[in-house]
């Protein structure tokens, strides 16, 4: 338990004695809990985790490491107790319309999207598409999205810098391999490295072509603000917002075609 302990609070850049203040603890109970000499409460334990920022699924790891039973639940999305929030997620989604959206789980894993979404992916090749998809893979995949994104150096790099944040922040085994995967997929000489609108640098715009012309788009990620189970805590939704007007537009008349075709 000190072990992971302390490994958490070395990735989050903090000393035992800036632990120690924002726990209000002394330094020499850090010390101690991190070398073994003092086996900390369960309420000890968890109220260090807070303060670290610990992901619930590690929170789980530190509880056992320490001889504790693990707290935080971990249920599959359709199980009947997380109706009410399955049904926000599907509220979102559809309620973002006519824009893309989706939901991912902590390795970027393809939970759920809109309708929206087909519009990027209609001519993905199809094993891209089969389940679990991953949608980092999906986008910078030489059969995936990449070879229509005109900006693809500048969203590979603003992907990559992302993940790679991840993965500091949680030393998560998968993400690493799949940072690692992506970086070494390639990136044609000729790619079109189009200087899109940077909005001041603020966020990276994607810009893809699609069958509805040039897209621009920016994204928001939305998380569940206080979640007790794993698989909340770990469901993220990427909602993506046109960057001009004519995208607007474009999505706009795709989503009227569709309602059309629906009655």
């Amino acid at each position: 338990m000190g072990e992971l302990l302390r490994g958490w609070r070395q990735r989050r850049g903090l000393s035992q004695m800036d632990l120690a203040l924002r726990a209000e603890v002394s330094t020499r109970h850090v010390s101690f809990l991190e070398t073994g000499r003092s086996q900390p409460s369960r309420e000890m334990l968890l109220h260090l985790a807070e303060e670290l920022d610990v992901p619930l699924r590690d929170r789980n790891g530190l509880l056992v490491a320490a001889g504790f039973a693990p707290v935080f639940s971990e249920r599959p999305l359709d199980d009947p107790a997380l109706t009410a929030t399955r049904e926000a997620v599907e509220l979102v989604l559809a309620g973002h319309e006519p824009y893309p959206a989706l939901a991912v789980d902590r390795h970027w894993t393809l939970v759920t999207a809109n309708r929206a979404v087909g519009v990027l992916l209609a001519d993905v090749a199809p094993q891209m598409l089969q389940p679990p998809v991953n949608v980092l893979r999906l986008s910078l995949h030489p059969n995936g999205l990449a070879p229509r994104i005109e900006n693809l150096r500048q969203w590979r790099d603003h992907v990559l810098t992302r993940l790679h944040r991840q993965v500091d922040a949680s030393a998560d085994a998968t993400l690493a391999a799949l940072l690692e995967e992506l970086k070494g997929y390639p990136v044609p000489e000729a790619a079109p490295d189009a200087k899109a609108r940077d909005f001041a640098g603020v966020v990276v715009p994607l810009r893809v072509r699609t069958s509805l012309g040039r897209l621009s788009l920016f994204s928001t990620t939305t998380v569940f603000g206080t979640p007790v189970d794993i698989t909340l805590a770990e469901l993220a939704i990427e909602s993506f917002f046109p960057a001009d007007p004519d995208t607007a537009e474009a999505l706009r008349r795709a989503a009227t075609a569709r309602a059309r075709q629906d009655t």
